[in-house]
C-alpha cells in the first residue's frame, strides 16, 4: 500500500483527520525530535493543515514546542504533504526520503532512509477500506536513519548524524477514545531491533471496550506481529509518566513492555475531534526509557531488550487533570 495523503480525496461532507510524522533520536544522548504534519477537517468544511514541532532534550528539561496552522495545504507532485509557504519561511513538507520545515523559529532539513518495508498495523488490507476501525495507521518506515540539521531558538544548531527513528502515517474519521502508541529503537542488546505498537479503546454504547493492540516487533530482521483481535492485552497501567502492559498471543507468546518518561520531559498537546466535542489531551515523550521482554512460546525463556532513551510513548486521553502542561495552540 503506497503511502499517499488521504485528505485530498475526502468527500466535502466528511469529517476526518490525518497525520504524517517522524521521530528521530540521537544515538548517544536523550535528545530527539517529533515533527508532525496534520490535517483537520470538520464535516462540510475545507481541510486546514498544521505543522507541529517538538524537540526533547533531557539535559534542558521541558521540550521546545510550537505549532503553525494554515489554510495553505497541498499534495506536492514529489511528496506526501506540504503545509504553509516555504518562500515565507513558515511551513513544512514531508516526502518519501526527506522533511523540510520552519515553525516558531525552529527549522529543519532532514533526509531519511530505511531498509525495513512498511508496517501495516491493521492485520488485513480490507480493514483500510472499511468504515471500521475509524482510525487507520501504518508506518512507511518503522525503522529509519536520519541525517541533516535541526535548529531551535536559543541553542546552537543540532547536526543529525545517523540518528535512529521512524516515519508514521495515520488518518481516520475519529480518534480512539483512549490510545497508547509505543515505538522503541536503538536497543542495547540488538541495535537493529525495533518495536512499533498501537493500542486503543473505543466507546460502544457508552462503555469502553477492552484494549486492542496491533503492531510488530523486529528481531534480527525477522518481523513478528503483535496483537490482533485474538490477542489478549493484560495488566495495562498507563499514566503520563509511563506505562506497563502485557500482550498475550497465540501459543503462549508474551510481550511485556515497560516505559518510563524522564521527569519534566513530556510534551502536552490538545487534539481536536473531527466531529467536535472536547477533544483529547495527548502526552508524548520521544526520549523515553523502554524495556521489552518477548517470549516466543510458553515454556521458552524470555528475551529482553532495553534502551535508555530510544522509546517513544504517547497517551491520548479525555481527562484534563493529568499534570502535564498543554501547549497553548488550538487544533481546529
Amino acid at each position: 500500500m503506497a503511502t499517499r495523503a488521504i485528505f485530498a480525496s475526502a468527500p466535502v461532507r466528511a469529517g476526518m483527520y490525518e497525520s504524517l510524522y517522524l521521530r528521530a533520536v540521537a544515538p548517544d544522548r536523550a535528545l530527539g525530535a517529533w515533527i508532525r504534519h496534520t490535517v483537520h477537517k470538520p464535516p462540510g468544511r475545507p481541510p486546514r493543515g498544521s505543522v507541529w514541532c517538538t524537540v526533547f532534550d533531557r539535559s534542558r528539561g521541558a521540550p521546545f514546542m510550537h505549532k503553525l496552522t494554515t489554510d495553505e495545504l497541498t499534495v506536492p507532485s514529489d511528496g506526501w504533504i506540504a503545509i504553509g509557504s516555504a518562500s515565507r519561511g513558515e511551513g513544512a513538507s514531508i516526502a518519501p526520503a526527506s522533511a523540510r520545515g520552519w515553525c516558531g523559529g525552529a527549522s529543519w532539513s532532514l533526509d531519511f532512509a530505511g531498509e525495513e518495508p512498511e508496517l501495516r498495523h491493521l492485520p488485513a488490507s480490507w480493514l483500510y477500506r472499511a468504515p471500521l476501525p475509524r482510525t487507520k495507521l501504518t508506518s512507511p518506515l518503522p525503522a529509519a536513519r536520519f541525517s541533516g540539521t535541526l535548529a531551535v531558538p536559543g541553542r546552537e544548531p543540532i547536526e543529525l548524524r545517523d540518528w535512529s527513528g521512524m516515519v508514521g502515517h495515520n488518518w481516520g474519521s475519529e480518534h480512539a477514545e483512549r490510545w497508547i502508541w509505543l515505538h522503541g529503537i536503538g536497543f542495547e542488546e540488538q541495535r537493529d531491533a525495533w518495536l512499533d505498537v498501537a493500542l486503543g479503546r473505543i466507546l460502544v454504547a457508552g462503555r469502553l471496550t477492552p484494549w486492542v493492540a496491533n503492531g510488530a516487533i523486529s528481531l534480527g530482521g525477522r518481523r513478528v506481529r503483535v496483537g490482533g483481535l485474538r490477542a489478549r492485552v493484560r495488566d495495562v497501567r498507563e499514566t503520563p509518566a509511563g506505562c506497563e502492559l502485557r500482550i498475550v498471543g497465540r501459543g503462549g507468546s508474551e510481550l511485556d513492555v515497560s516505559v518510563a518518561v524522564p521527569d519534566g520531559t513530556a510534551a502536552g498537546w490538545r487534539y481536536a475531534d473531527p466531529h467536535g466535542g472536547h477533544g483529547h489531551d495527548v502526552v508524548n515523550c520521544s526520549i523515553a526509557q523502554i524495556s521489552v521482554s518477548i517470549t516466543a512460546r510458553a515454556g521458552k525463556p524470555a528475551r529482553t531488550l532495553r534502551s535508555g532513551h530510544g522509546g517513544a510513548y504517547e497517551l491520548g486521553m479525555r481527562e484534563r487533570d493529568h499534570g502535564v502542561a498543554i501547549a497553548p495552540f488550538g487544533d481546529d
